[in-house]
């Protein structure tokens, strides 16, 4: 891969598609993933948003969920515009809503296929302190980012063990590895993934049903670049990683599309990190 987003010493624009997304040349390809079905929470923005066009430049047949239609559709637009095989589908879905994420679920297998790779990305990492939590808070952070993992693989779990196999794909964050103190609620559910992954990968071992963890550090998505980008924070990041420079989302989602693809086959309760040898 070439080092198509060196480091900068400022701020780009995070709504620089070439920025953000950058090129596509040599990526490898895998050819498992054309005309599978994979279902996404969380893709509209950010680094599921990357992961979103990364399934559809192979070729998957791609859904997911978010409440942000304006970003999804601009999801859907850029996909579109790389010529990709099959458009994203965007289902409009609250992820608070259980019951509305399983039917959007069910309703995706109707539309896609059966699906035989789950990515749950979706999350907050609103920035709160131990002292103004709440109980309402620390239900929402739970909720927000842990609790629709689970339902979410209960709703494709069983067709997927049908059909012979999967992926389960569950995104966490290097956040609770690295100590971080400004948003604890966020960091507790963000460790829970982790056991989630270990719990379901041997529930689902024997139907070859396999689940794994991938854990971004700080990829430099529009929202973080918008809302927590600072010259202080990014040289702190840099000095601690190995690799000086930024880490992007569409570099992040190849290990997504690795574990997807049957060229991880043998990967199963396992923790990947990507994130510049930082941690």
């Amino acid at each position: 891969m070439t080092d198509q987003n060196p480091q900068q010493s400022s701020q780009p624009d995070g709504n620089n598609a070439e920025t953000i997304y950058g090129a596509q040349a040599h990526y490898a390809s895998y050819p498992s993933l054309r005309d599978r079905a994979v279902f996404i929470t969380g893709g509209a923005d950010g680094i599921g948003s990357g992961i979103v066009e990364q399934f559809a430049r192979q070729g998957a047949r791609v859904g997911f969920a978010d409440i942000q239609a304006d970003r999804a559709a601009a999801t859907i637009d850029r996909c579109t515009v790389a010529g990709v095989p099959h458009a994203p589908v965007f289902y409009d879905v609250d992820l608070l809503d259980i019951e509305a994420l399983q039917a959007a679920i069910g309703q995706a297998q109707n539309d896609l296929g059966t699906i035989k790779a789950l990515v749950n990305n979706a999350a907050s990492d609103d920035r709160h302190t131990w002292q103004e939590m709440t109980v309402d808070y620390w239900n929402n952070r739970m909720n927000v980012n842990l609790r629709h993992y689970f339902f979410a693989i209960q709703a494709v779990a069983q067709p997927m063990i049908d059909s012979g196999g999967g992926s389960i794909i569950n995104i966490g964050s290097s956040s609770y590895m690295m100590q971080e103190d400004f948003f604890p609620g966020y960091a507790v559910a963000k460790s829970g993934v982790e056991g989630i992954t270990r719990t379901m990968a041997r529930t689902f071992g024997p139907d070859n049903v396999r689940v794994n963890t991938v854990l971004p550090g700080w990829v430099a998505t529009e929202r973080q670049l918008s809302k927590w980008w600072s010259p202080e924070g990014e040289e702190g990041t840099l000095r601690d990683q190995a690799l000086k420079r930024r880490i992007y989302p569409p570099e992040f989602a190849q290990m997504v599309l690795f574990l997807a693809a049957d060229d991880g086959a043998a990967c199963t309760a396992q923790q990947f990190l990507i994130d510049g040898g930082r941690r």
